[in-house]
């Protein structure tokens, strides 16, 4: 017993203290890495390797039926709207329905959509029937030819629907309805929009009456 209290006396007291809770006083690593930036070029890396994998998907999808596959399965969907046209404008007229020359028409219409679909409609692989454009610009082009298309699609078949014989309207409101649904299907959100407000801005100041 006597030893144990010797020895207890000749340790030395060590005081309690808290721990430094007010970190690093130096630079650490992270601190060096992200004032040089290395982060962001690793997260840039990162953004530019999901884009390019987003875009080899996107052509990979477009590869599977190609320009042509693409063309001909719109073609068969905007000669569907043609024909329904084609029965509702005759229904309208209370004229009696020719189901031969409505078939017909729509027969007739197919390859039209199809060579304008084909030509027009952006795809990974170039149209041979037009000039090859800038990377940069063909967006752009791609959306002010459409929203002008799209526009005067809309005010001439408002136009004619409200000053042209039925006969008249009834020949041409199918051809211009495919070609108004499908250049503002062609359009952004916001250039569709637009072309739509202009086209009622059209209908409302020129007392024009849609039905």
């Amino acid at each position: 017993m006597a030893r144990q209290q010797k020895r207890r006396e000749k340790d030395p007291k060590i005081k309690l203290k808290q721990p430094d809770r007010s970190g690093p006083s130096q630079e650490t690593l992270l601190d060096i890495a992200e004032k040089r930036g290395l982060f962001k070029a690793v997260e840039e890396k990162e953004k530019e390797k999901h884009k390019a994998e987003e875009s080899a998907d996107q052509t990979e999808d477009d590869s599977v039926i190609g320009r042509f596959g693409e063309a001909f399965l719109w073609s068969l969907s905007l000669t569907m709207l043609h024909f329904t046209l084609d029965v509702l404008v005759t229904h309208q007229y209370a004229v009696e329905v020719s189901w031969p020359g409505i078939i017909s028409r729509a027969v007739q219409a197919f390859p039209v959509i199809l060579l304008l679909f084909y030509s027009f409609h952006p795809h990974a692989s170039p149209s041979v029937l037009l000039p090859r454009l800038p990377p940069r610009i063909q967006p752009f082009l791609h959306q002010l030819f459409f929203f002008v298309l799209s526009v005067s699609a809309g005010c001439y078949l408002i136009y004619i629907s409200n000053t042209y014989g039925y006969y008249a309207v009834m020949k041409r409101s199918p051809a211009l309805g495919c070609i108004w649904v499908w250049s503002v299907i062609e359009l952004n959100l916001f250039c569709a929009t637009t072309s739509l407000i202009c086209c009622g801005a059209f209908l409302k100041y020129g007392d024009y009456s849609f039905l």
